[in-house]
């Protein structure tokens, strides 16, 4: 395996997840805004990796592989922090519904990809923003500082919802031949 400047980040991504867990169940006044800030840090290095990998060529099977292990494993336990945290149907119902598109779309990629149409489901702008949206909506949601940040992250995060479902929908459409092929 070759390191490389995005393999190196996104490796660092997986590193940050138990960081990130432990610090937002830390007992002291701050821990929520450097659990955020944590997260925002993985954040980051999910877009840096991937403008680096295509700005320089340093796409590796590695890094392939591991880029949408690390973005899925570290929202998935900010959703269940803020499942956990909040308590509530109107957190637990999206988030449960993101992760399951997450696997969903992850087996449907892989699924395709064996059948040889792997381009009939790639990433989507969609998707990107989806992403975007779930990400600021969770930065905010972790932190939680006060009632303005709480409601711009709930508008986010219910975005973020609706973008979950549309792109899983336009990712199934796509698939859709294939799915149904005897």
């Amino acid at each position: 395996m070759k390191w490389n400047i995005p393999n190196i980040l996104t490796s660092f991504r997986i590193l940050l997840i138990p960081v990130f867990l432990v610090v937002f169940y830390l007992p002291f006044e701050d821990a929520r805004f450097w659990a955020a800030f944590i997260f925002w840090l993985a954040a980051i290095t999910d877009a840096l990796d991937g403008f680096i990998a295509r700005r320089f060529n340093q796409f590796t099977k590695f890094g392939e592989f591991l880029d949408p292990v690390a973005d899925k494993a570290m929202v998935v336990a900010a959703l269940v922090v803020i499942v956990e945290d909040f308590n509530a149907a109107y957190i637990t119902i999206p988030a449960l519904t993101m992760i399951c598109r997450e696997l969903i779309v992850s087996a449907l990629r892989e699924w395709m990809a064996q059948s040889g149409n792997r381009g009939k489901v790639a990433v989507s702008n969609l998707g990107k923003l989806k992403t975007i949206a779930q990400m600021v909506a969770l930065i905010g949601l972790i932190w939680n500082a006060n009632i303005y940040i709480f409601w711009i992250s709930i508008v986010l995060f219910y975005g973020a919802f609706v973008l979950t479902v549309w792109s899983m929908w336009e990712y199934l459409r796509g698939a859709s031949k294939e799915l149904t092929r005897n």
